[in-house]
């Protein structure tokens, strides 16, 4: 794995550590997607843009299968991303903190407020 882990790997479950290589994994193919957004947009050949442009569709694909696998593996991923993700909400209605249009998994986190704190 790129990289370090916090806790000694013996102190680590198999479930942990697959979990730290698709976060890792998802931080790289996120990293890819904005190298070769940033290459295309600076780039002036044509034929080398369209590269770089199908580069960067290629890593948006790898980083959407890490995150399917992420709902799919974790829990917390999967109800988050159920609340909060193919909505037409206003995307700061979504924040618990945000008000009104929070869905309920949002608003019950379970953290205290931080009003009059």
């Amino acid at each position: 794995m790129s990289d370090p882990l916090q806790e000694p790997l013996q102190s680590l479950s198999p479930d942990t550590l697959d979990l730290h290589r698709a976060l890792v994994s998802l931080e790289e193919e996120l990293e890819a997607v904005d190298w070769y957004g940033q290459r295309a947009d600076a780039c002036g050949d044509a034929q080398l843009k369209a590269v770089f442009l199908h580069n960067r569709g290629e890593e948006i694909e790898h980083a959407t299968m890490l995150m399917e696998w992420l709902r799919r593996h974790d829990g917390r991923f999967g109800e988050m991303m159920k609340a909060l993700l193919f909505t037409e909400a206003p995307i700061a209605s979504l924040e618990a903190s945000g008000g009104g249009g929070a869905p309920a998994v949002v608003q019950t986190l379970g953290i205290g407020s931080m009003k009059g704190a």
